[in-house]
Parts: structure tokens; C-alpha cells; sequence
């Protein structure tokens, strides 16, 4: 990573993960939150099966340790991206089925999207960091929600959340692998490192 050469870049960029892991660790407990409230509200099964949502990268990754910091960043934005997609329809979704009759989940999924949309700005400023500016937006709309009843549609969103969920975990795993040092600096990663 070329900008990591210089010491302030590099202290720029710790910087930036630890406020990263900072926000995956909320990100993650707020989601938690949210999936008990959603799976109430909904009235599902906790431990209902959901299959995996269109348009939602895994979070699980073969051969994790091969992949180089910018490989990292970019799945991540990718996924944070395609979250915000996703969360601002069942946001949607829910409104028009039940209005303001439950505010509390609205709110939560509101707050939920906020969270992701401004990781997925703080993974552009890594990239940015990094001498790799963010890929565009721009192009392709995004998919439109599929046409599902209603039932499949709060397995849908349970099955975003728990993604979400997943997600988080991988992120802040990510992002404490971005602040250890580069094979052959001669530096030994701090115990706090570790994934």
C-alpha cells in the first residue's frame, strides 16, 4: 500500500481503522438489537431458515488471509453498499404496511441505515488513503425490490439483517488486519491485533 509509506499517512490510516472497528462493534450490537425487535414485531421464528438474499455478498470468505488490504476494502463497500440498497427498501416496505402504527421499528431500521450508509463512507476515506479512490456509484440502477408476499418478505429482511450482522464481525476483522504492520516492516502487531 504506497500511501502507507509515510509515517503520517500511516497514522492516519490506524486511525481511521480504529474508528472503523469502533463503528462495526456498534454497528454490529445496534443490528443485534434491531433483529430481536424485527423478529418480535414480525412475528417470526428467531430461528427460522432464510435463504440468501439477492444481491447481498457473503461475509464468510475462503482463504481470508490471502486477501490484500485493498481486496478487503473494496468487499467491504461493496457489501455496505448493497446494504444500504436493501435497507432503505424494507425501510420503505415497512412504512407502507404499517404506516407510523410502529414507529419503534421504523426508527431502528432508520438508524440502522445510517449507520451503514456512513461506514461505507469511512471505508471510502481508507480508499481514498490508500491511492485508490472509491469505485463510482454511477452506472447501473439499482435492482428494484423483488415483487415477494408478504411473509417472504420478513424472511427477506431477517435474512438482511443477519447478514448485516455477519458483516460487522468481518469488518472490524478486516479492518485490525489493515493496522498490522507489512510483512518484513520488523514491527511485531500489538496483542490487541488479533481477529
Amino acid at each position: 500500500m504506497a500511501a502507507a509509506d509515510s509515517p503520517s499517512a500511516a497514522l492516519r490510516r490506524r486511525d481511521l481503522c480504529s474508528r472503523g472497528i469502533r463503528l462495526a462493534g456498534k454497528m454490529r450490537s445496534d443490528v443485534v438489537d434491531l433483529l430481536d425487535t424485527y423478529v418480535e414485531r414480525q412475528g417470526l421464528d428467531a430461528s427460522a431458515s432464510v435463504a440468501a438474499v439477492e444481491g447481498v455478498p457473503a461475509a464468510a470468505v475462503e482463504r481470508w488471509d490471502e486477501q490484500t488490504g485493498t481486496q478487503r476494502l473494496l468487499e467491504n463497500l461493496a457489501a455496505y453498499r448493497a446494504f444500504r440498497v436493501l435497507l432503505s427498501q424494507m425501510l420503505e416496505e415497512h412504512r407502507e404496511q404499517l404506516g407510523e402504527a410502529d414507529a419503534t421499528l421504523g426508527r431502528a431500521l432508520a438508524s440502522v441505515l445510517l449507520q451503514v450508509s456512513a461506514f461505507a463512507y469511512h471505508l471510502e476515506e481508507l480508499l481514498r488513503l490508500e491511492s485508490r479512490g472509491p469505485p463510482s456509484e454511477e452506472g447501473a440502477p439499482p435492482p428494484p425490490a423483488p415483487h415477494l408476499g408478504l411473509f417472504e418478505r420478513k424472511l427477506r429482511g431477517l435474512g438482511v439483517l443477519r447478514e448485516l450482522a455477519q458483516w460487522a464481525v468481518r469488518s472490524a476483522r478486516d479492518l485490525r488486519q489493515l493496522t498490522k504492520p507489512s510483512p518484513g516492516s520488523g514491527s511485531v502487531p500489538s496483542r490487541a491485533e488479533s481477529p
